[in-house]
């Protein structure tokens, strides 16, 4: 998200700051919806939006929230999944942009109509989280000159907050974690409209003008991965997130977290080396959460590594458990501050300036280790490194 070619269009980025502020700030599920409609209209510049939720017992979507720019009524419109735009958006999970209805490829599925209202060009979307597929958004005529990816990079980082906070308004989040939420996201917001405003002057070299371009970029990404683990943590803590067990094979498991965690080596001096047995080992858990862990672990083995280092993953299997570890040879951990290691929003001292988190990631996977009956545990040598192991029953969801 957020990519691309030339000098980033300032005035949307601080729209999109200023809608994102204000849907954090509204509670109410259908308010949430009615709000998303206009914000969508005001970034891209458009003469109308609308949001679409799905219906799957009647295989339909029905309009939910319409904006017009020139105060046009919304109408009561149901338009089916199996043959329109919109289903295929909301099936394929993939955005469409249409700037010329003369010339679009209707097999693609065909477009919404709506009374008195001719449209001409066209983006949908899937306003999704966490595979959670709640609504399509789309803003149609675009007021001045085309649709641009710009304006599809907009709504998708729109789109995935507006996930967040339609998810938040569920009832799952506790009220205590509001206030930490709304206190971890004022930094990187800040952040951003201190970019924001730098870009704007006309002496700034192209060089800077480039590197406040990539922090940008990187703030928002720092964003989407703070406020998924909010509700990561949410979802466990309430209870309401449920666990789906199934048998399978904790090796493959771990491979696809090694295909995953490469793309994070790009250009990072570490190497991995794994001891891990050849046999299958099998085990009754939920796979995605499990995967979750494991990969939160390799995630933070390179992110506390110094330059040059290693990691080792290390896992086999006896008749009763699975036993994964995940070793590294960074700066270690000072055996005053394990016993908090777990803990909710803690990090530690020594690295809350340079590495950006939230606290969060080990808090998630002890919950999910401990729905499963396992066990982690940590040690650690300082200037040597940290070693997480995980140990998990073979019959995890049967005790």
């Amino acid at each position: 998200m957020l990519e691309q070619v030339g000098p980033p269009d300032v005035n949307g980025y601080q729209q999109l700051i200023k809608e994102i502020l204000e849907l954090s700030s509204i509670s109410e599920p259908e308010m949430i919806m009615e709000y998303i409609s206009g914000a969508a209209s005001r970034l891209t510049d458009s003469e109308l939006a609308w949001v679409f939720v799905p219906d799957h017992s009647h295989k339909e979507m029905r309009l939910k929230s319409f904006h017009s720019s020139d105060g046009k009524k919304d109408h009561d419109v149901s338009i089916p999944i199996e043959t329109s735009l919109e289903g295929r958006v909301l099936t394929n999970q993939r955005a469409v942009m249409v700037n010329s209805l003369e010339t679009y490829d209707r097999s693609m599925g065909e477009v919404i109509r709506l009374p008195d209202i001719k449209i001409k060009s066209l983006i949908a979307l899937p306003m999704t989280l966490k595979n959670k597929r709640y609504a399509i958004l789309e803003v149609a005529n675009k007021i001045s000159g085309n649709f641009t990816p710009f304006d599809l990079d907009l709504l998708e980082n729109f789109t995935h907050f507006s996930a967040i906070c339609y998810e938040k308004s569920q009832r799952f989040i506790q009220t205590e974690l509001i206030p930490e939420l709304v206190h971890e996201l004022c930094t990187p917001l800040a952040a951003l409209n201190t970019a924001l405003h730098l870009l704007q002057r006309p002496d700034l070299s192209d060089a800077k003008r480039e590197h406040i371009s990539r922090l940008i970029q990187t703030e928002f990404n720092r964003l989407s991965e703070m406020t998924t683990s909010f509700l990561d943590y949410a979802r466990l803590e309430s209870g309401k997130d449920k666990f789906i067990f199934t048998e399978f094979d904790f090796t493959v498991l771990i491979g696809e977290c090694l295909d995953i965690i490469q793309i994070q080596l790009d250009g990072k001096d570490i190497k991995i080396s794994t001891n891990i047995t050849d046999e299958p080992m099998r085990l009754s858990g939920d796979r995605d959460k499990l995967k979750q862990v494991v990969l939160n672990l390799l995630s933070n083995a390179i992110k506390y590594n110094r330059t040059g280092g290693m990691i080792l993953i290390s896992a086999f299997a006896n008749p009763a458990h699975v036993v994964f570890s995940v070793q590294d040879t960074g700066s270690g951990i000072a055996p005053e501050f394990l016993p908090r290691l777990f803990d909710r929003f803690y990090r530690l001292p020594s690295t809350e300036r340079l590495i950006k988190g939230t606290g969060l990631g080990l808090t998630i996977c002890k919950h999910i280790i401990d729905a499963h009956n396992g066990e982690i545990e940590v040690s650690s040598n300082l200037g040597q490194g940290s070693k997480f192991i995980v140990r998990l029953p073979v019959n995890t969801g049967t005790d």
